[in-house]
């Protein structure tokens, strides 16, 4: 039995209209139809024409947020040698090699981010169990296994995320939180936007992005009209 919406929820979804928005009226409606007491996260969702089952149809990558994610996350680099003291110098919070392996194996996992350097690839791989559900895994196609890790960790520090398509087809993106300005809330839903367009397999076929809402943790969805898609693309 599921539960019924809560007053406030209901009025909240009462003020939004059933039409497509801009992107900058979206954020702002967004700001208005907010009735918790903290400071929601706000999401993209993305559902796209693909077929996440065949290999060539998996829409992966990641995306510098001009605005950032409203958070600074944790990030922990697995490195050795003179690696080291270029994460720390970075601004990485955790750094380590196998004895870092060997923490996070014992149930630690109090990081947001990992990073690593290919010769640490083997160690880090016996943590697919753990890093692999929470999508924390270091990968080479998201910029998260390299021997720049100044860079890397910069990157995260300064707002990267990573989105992936879900089984359904469908890219789940957070964009910062609901006390940030419209202006800033739309701007990194545009900058996501791009992101996945470019991420476009060669293989899709039809329709590519089917529907955009953006919404918050507490809020209602709020469709967000498709010429956004190719707006941020031509940005």
């Amino acid at each position: 039995m599921s539960r019924k919406p809560g007053k406030k929820t209901e009025n909240a979804r009462k003020l939004v209209e059933a039409r497509p928005y801009r992107l900058a009226e979206a954020a702002e409606l967004l700001k208005k139809v907010k009735f918790s007491k903290f400071d929601e996260t706000v999401e993209l969702v993305v559902n796209l024409g693909v077929d996440p089952k065949h290999s060539d149809q998996v829409v992966r990558g990641t995306v510098v947020l001009p605005h950032g994610l409203g958070k600074s996350k944790r990030v922990l680099v697995l490195a050795g040698g003179d690696k080291v003291k270029e994460a720390e110098g970075a601004g990485a919070d955790f750094v380590g090699g196998d004895d870092m392996v060997q923490k996070i194996q014992e149930g630690w996992t109090d990081f947001d981010a990992v990073i690593a350097t290919p010769d640490m690839m083997k160690s880090a791989g016996r943590l697919g169990k753990v890093l692999g559900p929470r999508g924390l895994m270091p990968n080479p196609k998201t910029g998260t296994v390299t021997f720049e890790v100044a860079r890397a960790v910069k990157e995260v520090k300064a707002g990267k995320v990573e989105f992936r398509v879900d089984k359904a087809g469908i890219v789940h993106s957070p964009i910062g939180k609901i006390s940030f300005e419209p202006a800033a809330i739309a701007a990194n839903a545009s900058s996501v936007l791009a992101a996945i367009q470019k991420a476009k397999p060669a293989v899709a076929k039809g329709k590519y992005v089917k529907k955009i809402t953006l919404t918050s943790t507490m809020g209602p969805g709020i469709l967000i009209d498709l010429n956004e898609a190719e707006a941020a693309v031509a940005a």
